[in-house]
């Protein structure tokens, strides 16, 4: 029976979370992947569709998810969603994840669990890609919650957790191919935990074991269940299916391939423990760390921390150790991904904090840990705010990873006031030449007439066309007509030139002018 008091102390936790994750989710620009996902949102929403790409893209999850979100929003189409209506999503996911730490109080103790959801709360990164539209951090709700409803079944024997668990595990494999990597760290990591804490009745093991298989068998039944039907869109589109199979190969690939998402093997552990990308912030989650490394020794010497179960904590700590090492050893990284390693370790560094916390007998030295702890979770909230609003789109964010710039959205606001003046209005012509022009269909979607091509079509004329700077040459050389030609940001290192036709500039420019007095006029 859950104390009162751990559930208060968890719900307005929760709240917290949801306080530091929802604000101004339009603030930032949308990023590229972002902008992806609500295209394929788009298609399953206005036509039933789903098409799974094992090369670029991943399951369905997230993308159901979604759907609740667009009909409960004012959006009557796609030109009328906002960030908001994609992003709030994972903000309750994010927010999701310290809900589950109800299931595992008595798994890592409760105290542990409280300050757990604290971390979880506060976390920058926790907190940064709670607010990105991608898979992330449903595949951290996910995991977390198998990890939930198996310990639930452990503890009580009750088959219906287990066949949550095996819910949650296909929803771990329909949200993202990486799921996989963490069915990889449980596996060794229970029979680690078994061969650890070898039960003391063998006679009991095996007088429960038949029960135990068919159970499991039904949960592992569940979990593919769940992911046929995802996959296959209510059982719709069965060549999903077929590009399912293909993706294990696809990603092992992708993985070992050479790319700039190559990193060495300490990139998450040195985007944790201390991060200066100059001349910016100096970033760390190192009070983290520390906590999983206290609460791994905590759990070796002493098998069974105090206030916490006999069973769980070893499984957490395995778990936590061999996804670090799987995610490290992969050569292809990108910072996201940090969250799946990060959740299990904050598990960690609750049961590290309340050991330190337990094994000072001096009421002064109690003190002063506690409050060197709320100042660490001071600095990180104060780290998470910065990360999430003030260096939200910068370079100096070590989690805005190849991050559109600002200027995007200055771009799609100029367009839109110079299809004012322009006779098609929102129908007016645009083309675009550039290899990877993502956000940019985003923040065109409300026009009707927009042209991509990734190399220099033989017809280039347009009222508007944007091409990057590297085709800019060859693009001169092919325009009829008298251009004005402006410079956007796209992402860090990589610019637009905007050409308008010269016509269409003045008008535009006459209409602004006479705004401007109209305003002036007004003001006097």
């Amino acid at each position: 029976m859950k104390r009162p008091w751990f559930v208060i102390s968890v719900l307005t936790i929760a709240a917290l979370a949801l306080i530091l994750r929802l604000p101004a989710l339009s603030h930032r620009p949308m990023h590229g992947d972002e902008a992806v996902h609500t295209v394929k949102c788009n298609t399953l929403w206005t036509t039933g569709e789903y098409r799974y790409d094992a090369q670029d893209y991943h399951g369905p999850t997230l993308y159901y998810a979604t759907l609740p979100a667009i009909w409960l929003s004012d959006a009557k189409d796609y030109r009328d969603a906002s960030e908001t209506t994609f992003r709030v999503v994972p903000v309750l996911f994010g927010v999701g994840i310290v809900l589950l730490l109800l299931l595992l109080g008595d798994a890592v103790g409760r105290p542990a669990a409280v300050v757990s959801g604290l971390l979880i709360a506060v976390s920058p990164a926790m907190v940064y890609y709670s607010r990105y539209y991608i898979q992330e951090m449903l595949l951290a709700f996910f995991t977390l919650a198998a990890l939930a409803t198996g310990w639930r079944y452990v503890c009580c024997r009750r088959r219906v957790w287990a066949l949550a668990c095996g819910a949650c595990l296909g929803l771990m494999h329909t949200t993202k191919e990486t799921s996989l990597i963490s069915f990889g760290a449980m596996l060794p990591a229970l029979f680690g935990a078994m061969v650890w804490k070898r039960r003391a009745s063998p006679e009991s093991s095996r007088h429960h074991a038949a029960g135990n298989v068919l159970t499991l068998v039904g949960a592992a039944l569940i979990a593919v269940v769940v992911s046929f039907t995802c996959y296959s869109v209510l059982f719709t589109n069965f060549e999903n299916l077929h590009e399912v199979l293909r993706a294990l190969p696809a990603y092992w690939r992708r993985g070992a391939e050479v790319s700039i998402h190559h990193h060495p093997w300490f990139y998450y552990l040195h985007t944790l423990l201390f991060a200066h990308l100059a001349p910016g912030p100096m970033w760390t989650e190192g009070l983290i760390v520390v906590l999983a490394l206290i609460g791994a020794v905590v759990i070796v010497k002493s098998r069974q921390p105090a206030g916490t179960s006999g069973k769980f904590p070893p499984f957490l700590m395995l778990y936590t150790v061999f996804l670090v090492f799987f995610y490290s050893a992969i050569p292809y990284k990108t910072p996201w991904c940090v969250v799946q390693m990060l959740s299990p370790m904050i598990l960690l560094g609750g049961v590290g904090a309340v050991a330190v916390f337990r094994g000072l007998r001096w009421a002064p030295a109690r003190v002063a840990a506690v409050s060197l702890l709320a100042a660490g979770g001071i600095h990180l909230a104060q780290q998470a705010y910065a990360a999430s609003f003030k260096f939200s789109a910068d370079s100096r964010n070590p989690y805005a990873y190849a991050h559109p710039v600002n200027d995007v959205k200055n771009l799609a606001g100029w367009l839109d006031k110079v299809a004012e003046v322009h006779p098609d209005g929102r129908a007016m012509l645009i083309k675009i030449i550039h290899p990877d022009p993502w956000p940019l269909p985003w923040y065109l979607r409300a026009y009707a007439r927009v042209g991509y091509w990734e190399e220099m079509p033989r017809d280039v004329a347009a009222p508007v066309i944007i091409c990057g700077l590297q085709q800019q040459p060859t693009l001169e050389t092919r325009l009829q007509g008298d251009y004005r030609v402006d410079h956007y940001g796209l992402r860090p290192g990589s610019m637009l030139a905007v050409y308008v036709q010269r016509a269409l500039y003045e008008r535009f420019a006459r209409q602004q002018s006479t705004t401007s007095e109209t305003d002036g006029a007004g003001h006097e």
